[in-house]
């Protein structure tokens, strides 16, 4: 059986929506990393027999929140042993802005897949870029690199946009389906 891990953080719980709807598409384990930046060793060992990672993160000030932060630079650990090598991972995160710079995020979430040795893959939902395009439609932000949803910051945890959240829920079906043809491919 494919196992699919979302690791997170969220300070509002804005992302930790966004989390559980990228888990639901995935059939995902959801670990979420605690206001001090930390992981349970039961947390870490779910990563490290994950077939899949997905990384999460608010984006504050252009990028991943400090907490994610220290949850990456603790992953050295299992960079030196090449733990994570040949698994797959995709990334997520939210902002209050349109922009608000998501794409510096996503592109740490990839950076630090590559320095694991990792498969990135991105979403395949194009997006919603016509004149009759609704702010509530699937991938109305337009990221391929990764899942992105933009939560105004007077916005409460019940208000998250529903086009976003089903843009996560099909990225995480995406990376389930990718990583049980993958690791179906590499154990026959």
């Amino acid at each position: 059986m494919t196992q699919v891990a979302v690791v997170y953080h969220s300070g509002y719980g804005h992302t930790k929506k966004q989390a559980e709807a990228i888990a639901k598409g995935a059939q995902a384990e959801l670990i979420a990393i605690d206001t001090s930046g930390d992981l349970t060793e039961a947390q870490w060992a779910t990563l490290k027999t994950a077939d899949a990672i997905i990384f999460g993160s608010p984006t504050y000030m252009g990028t991943v929140s400090w907490q994610f932060k220290k949850f990456a630079d603790a992953t050295s650990k299992p960079w030196f042993s090449q733990q994570w090598k040949d698994k797959v991972f995709g990334g997520f995160t939210n902002s209050a802005s349109m922009n608000g710079d998501k794409h510096s995020t996503i592109h740490y979430f990839f950076t630090l897949a590559m320095q694991h040795s990792g498969i990135w893959l991105g979403t395949d939902v194009l997006p919603s870029n016509a004149k009759t395009a609704k702010r509530d439609d699937i991938n109305y932000i337009g990221s391929f690199a990764g899942a992105m949803m933009q939560t105004p910051s007077d916005a409460s945890v019940d208000e998250v946009n529903s086009g976003d959240l089903e843009t996560a829920r099909k990225y995480g079906e995406r990376i389930a389906m990718f990583t049980k043809k993958m690791t179906a491919a590499v154990r026959s």
